[in-house]
């Protein structure tokens, strides 16, 4: 008589370990972040591809804004220095206020070759973020992504290039590029 109970929990806590465990095995990485609208004001570019990754998810809300800007690249040179990444990458859409934390350094995104920088941003409520910018380019054409963070640069730099090296980002990344 005293087993039946016993038997019970067991069987509960098997059921409940069994039940979280497929959970997980369920819940992809890469479904962590949810696209979002694109927040920014029109400006002389087409409307990117923005995506926010929770707390739960990434240790801090983290956002990715991504564009193609086709026609804007120096053909010769692609991204050649970090004055392009400071220009280009589109920091100045999230706030006027931002400075680089240290020297660039070359990336390669999606099989493009460009620049990848870390910076210090005020945002419009005076709190402080990580941002790191990206601008790569392919012949005559340039792509820029920036994510930004409240956490420190090093994890919102390793977020940003663990989503855009997503098979499905390369893929998106790879047909804006070719103007499809």
């Amino acid at each position: 008589m005293r087993t039946w109970p016993a038997i019970t929990v067991v069987a509960l806590a098997l059921g409940a370990l069994s039940g979280g465990a497929a959970y997980e095995a369920a819940t992809p990485r890469g479904e962590n972040w949810q696209e979002i609208a694109w927040p920014f004001p029109r400006d002389g570019w087409p409307a990117g591809r923005a995506f926010r990754c929770g707390v739960v998810a990434c240790g801090d809300a983290v956002e990715i804004y991504v564009r193609p800007k086709i026609g804007f690249c120096n053909c010769d040179s692609g991204v050649a220095d970090d004055d392009e990444v400071d220009r280009v990458a589109d920091l100045d859409l999230m706030s006027e206020r931002f400075a680089p934390r240290e020297a660039g350094r070359v990336v390669r995104v999606a099989d493009m070759a460009g620049r990848i920088r870390a910076y210090d941003l005020r945002v419009a409520d005076g709190s402080q973020r990580a941002a790191v910018g990206i601008a790569v380019s392919r012949r005559c054409d340039l792509l820029v992504a920036v994510a930004q963070g409240k956490g420190n640069a090093a994890d919102v730099r390793r977020l940003e290039l663990e989503f855009l090296g997503s098979s499905k980002m390369t893929s998106w990344m790879t047909a804006a590029m070719e103007g499809r």
